[in-house]
Parts: C-alpha cells; structure tokens; sequence
C-alpha cells in the first residue's frame, strides 16, 4: 500500500529532489500524475552511470526526440554524473521540457564544481517518514526502537526491521561512501560512526572523538563533513543573537533517524524502556527530527538551535520564525510533566522577554504549569509545524 507524503512537489517547473537513501524519492516520484509519460533515468543502474558518464551529451539527443506530451524527466541519483547538469542547464533554457533530478549525497555536486543550475530548479528536501504519513499512527516505542525509513512499514516483525537497518547501514557505506571514494580507508571511518552514533544529540568536541576513534580532529571534521554532505546527519548550532558568535559556540550532531543510530551502536536487539534515561534521549532525537523534518515541508524558513547558558542550563530546542517570537521547545518523555521539571525553561523564558515557551511530552493531555505550555506531542508538533 501506498503511502502519501507531506511532501507537495510542482508539476509546472524544474527541481532537485534531495534525500538519504530509501526514503522514497522514487516512490514519491512514481505517485505522480505525469510519471508514467515522463522519460526516466536511473544513474545507479551501472549500464546508465557508464552511458552518461562517457557522453553526457547524449541525452540533449535523446530529450530532442521525446514527444510534445512528454513534458518531464527524471534523473535519479544525478551526483553520479555531475556533468549532466550542464546539458540539463542548457535543455531547460532551449526547450520547454521540467527536469526532476535526485540525490541523496550533495558531496560531488558541491566539491565537484557541478552546475547547480542557478536558481533554474527548486530545491525540495525528502526525509523518512514523519509521524503523521503512516495512514495509521505507529506506535511510538517501534518509531523510536527502529526509526522511520519508509521500508520499517513493510515489515511485520521486530527480527526483520532489525536486518532492513543492520543491511541498510552496511550497504550505505559501501554503497554511498567507500564506492564514491570520499575517504581512502573505510576502518577508521566506520569506527567513527559508531563513536558518533554513541555521541547523537551531544555537544560535539572535536579532539574527544578524534581519540576515541584513533584519528586526527582533521580527519573527525571530514567525516561529519560526509555526514552531512550524504544527508545521513545534520549539526544544530547553539543559539546566539550574533551569528559570527553562534558559529563559535559548539553544535550537537544529529543522525537524521533514531532506528539508524540505534543500528550503528548495535542497539536493535535490545530493550528500549519507559522512563529510562535512554529512552528520554532516543524522545528528544525524534522530537527533534519530527520538528525540523515537519518545518522542511511547512516552514522552509524558520531555523533551529539549542540554548545552552554559562551555568550549564539548557533548552533542547530553540526555533527563530519570521515575524513570530522565538519559540523555546523542552522535551520531556514523561507522561505526567511537573511543575519542577519546567524550572529551566521557566526562567529562561523570563529573563529572555519577548518569546513562546512550551513543553512537548508523552503527557497524554495538554495542561498549563505556571504559565508553561505542556501539549502532547503529536498536538504540539501540529499545531507549530504544520499550519
């Protein structure tokens, strides 16, 4: 069964699909009303990466000789033939023809001097699923347990997302990063990953993991760099008035799925339990990810950080939106949030003036403590990222 996405995509102008592997790019794409009458090309089928890669030229021929009705096409996975964005380039200037390009690493488009064809196609981002795509919603403890990759829905059991992600883990690095060539030796690059998967969601210090792992902070730098780049992970900043100030200041790294992390700290096979202190992290991972995932379809422009104070008090989430007073997120996993564990928010809010303060939490009922907003969380990621 098919599953709608979030995701609105335009039927009348060009754009770039970005995404990590397997969250449905294709899937989305094939949804579409003019997907059947649309030329498709598939770079990760090896005889069509050789083709392209050789003569990328060929396919001004081939688009040239399409039928007035065939309107759109689609190149999936484009960052393995970056030169095909100059004749994309030159085809959507000479002909009347949309071009839907995917990808799931912007490595080689950006360090390779592709064409990013200048404001010439949108940019759409592509996450796993949201909370709110499942036609039924899924259970929190196998959203947070296993994640939300589109394929965790296909299988019926536990044993069987567990394989999907322990596969999916393995096969992305060969796949997306040894057989890309971004790093010269994969050992040190996968004791990374799980030094950093055992590190989501913290402050990131640069020399800690670089011993941990046995490597160079020059070397630690560059992996996040492919994290990023790959779309397998993001860094939040730490929220200052002045930019230059926020860019000093050290960001947490998030993986952008909580059953992908798990996978990588070899996690899956063991019991994730109410009311622990694994289990508040792995809720605040995927609140995090639900509000950023949810603000890339609905509010492009609001930004993220986290606020953390000289005295070591901290808010999870701090989001800036245009023309609306910064809003203050705490994230509590508890299902019956308290007056005193609202303190730090509190007084934050206060001393800062001028914001919206608000808890998200399992409490099954929203409720005000002390002039503090606590919503349930499916309400309260609706109610500021969905409208």
């Amino acid at each position: 069964m098919t599953i709608p996405r979030l995701l609105q995509l335009p039927d009348d102008e060009s754009f770039f699909l970005f995404g990590p592997r397997g969250v449905g790019k294709t899937t989305l794409l094939k949804q579409l009303s003019w997907f059947s009458q649309s030329l498709y090309i598939n770079l990760l089928k090896p005889g069509d990466e050789t083709r392209f890669a050789r003569r990328p030229g060929e396919l001004e021929s081939m688009v040239k000789a399409l039928p007035a009705a065939t309107k759109h096409i689609i190149i999936d996975e484009v960052q393995k033939v970056p030169r095909l964005l100059d004749v994309v380039h030159d085809l959507i200037e000479s002909t009347d023809k949309k071009f839907i390009l995917t990808g799931s690493s912007a490595r080689k488009l950006k360090h390779g001097g592709a064409n990013l064809l200048a404001g010439r196609a949108f940019v759409y981002p592509l996450y796993p699923f949201t909370y709110f795509e499942p036609i039924e919603s899924p259970a929190l403890l196998s959203c947070l347990r296993f994640g939300m990759l589109p394929k965790i829905f296909d299988y019926p059991s536990d044993e069987k997302k567990q394989l999907y992600l322990e596969a999916y883990t393995n096969t992305y690095l060969k796949e997306e990063i040894w057989a890309e060539q971004f790093i010269r030796e994969l050992d040190p690059f996968r004791r990374f990953l799980e030094v950093a998967a055992q590190s989501n969601g913290k402050i990131v210090n640069y020399s800690n993991l670089a011993r941990d792992v046995g490597t160079s902070d020059k070397n630690i730098q560059k992996y996040f760099s492919i994290l990023e780049d790959t779309l397998l992970g993001f860094f939040l900043e730490a929220f200052q008035h002045s930019f230059r100030k926020r860019l000093s200041k050290s960001p947490k790294f998030y993986f952008f799925d909580t059953g992908v992390v798990r996978a990588l700290t070899m996690q899956l096979n063991l019991p994730l339990t109410p009311r622990t202190s694994q289990f508040g992290d792995i809720f605040e991972h995927f609140i995090i990810l639900q509000a950023i995932q949810l603000a890339g379809y609905f509010h492009r422009d609001y930004r993220f950080s986290y606020l953390k104070t000289k005295d070591d008090a901290e808010i999870d989430l701090v989001v800036e939106r245009p023309g609306l007073p910064l809003l203050f997120i705490e994230i509590k996993s508890s299902q019956n949030v308290q007056t005193e564990q609202l303190s730090t928010l509190k007084r934050i809010a206060h001393d800062f003036g001028e914001c919206e303060a608000i808890c998200l939490s399992c409490d099954p009922y929203a409720k005000q403590l002390d002039g503090i907003t606590v919503l349930p969380f499916e309400k309260g990621l609706k109610r500021y990222f969905m409208k």
